[in-house]
């Protein structure tokens, strides 16, 4: 059994973008928050963005629902990404190989923690985290003062970055 001092916090981001991603969104956070060894703490609210494609945005692709969580996780970074796959895999979730597919839905491990590592299964904090606004808007939104472990305070980053084409 974890004891209270061995639970770490996690941002998870939450995207979809087939299906009702409305309706996914609200269920998957549900299910988070149903998962032993889970307690959710915050969610923001749903923010629409264009889908990325390996050329950048991709505005003929389904767009994206996207939403950040922040939970505390009693389980190790691997067990709590099984999880997530778990929870993927109930929504229909089709893990394809290809990087930039269409998907109903995409739980990824920002943050466990202070964990750093390039461990092939799970490297924390994500590696493109600091480039996507659409993790960093919804994260900021609920804790304004967060830092991404070897990049710094996600304002900061926010700020950097080039505006969502319209």
């Amino acid at each position: 059994m974890m004891t209270e001092d061995s639970w770490v916090s996690c941002v998870v981001a939450l995207g979809t973008n087939l299906g009702n991603r409305e309706d996914i969104a609200f269920r998957a956070l549900a299910d988070l928050a149903a998962t032993e060894g889970f307690r959710v703490t915050a969610a923001s609210s749903l923010h629409e963005t264009v889908a990325l494609g390996p050329d950048g945005p991709n505005p003929d692709a389904p767009a994206y629902v996207n939403q950040v969580i922040l939970l505390e996780s009693a389980w190790s970074a691997e067990k709590t990404l099984e999880h997530f796959m778990d929870i993927e895999r109930q929504h229909g979730r089709e893990r394809t190989g290809e990087q930039y597919a269409d998907r109903t839905l995409d739980l990824d491990l920002i943050v466990y923690g202070d964990r750093v590592s390039d461990d092939p299964f799970v490297t924390t904090p994500h590696p493109r985290a600091h480039q996507r606004r659409f993790v960093l808007e919804p994260w900021q939104e609920i804790d304004p003062d967060a830092t991404l472990p070897g990049h710094g305070p996600i304002s900061q980053l926010l700020a950097s970055l080039p505006p969502d084409p319209s």
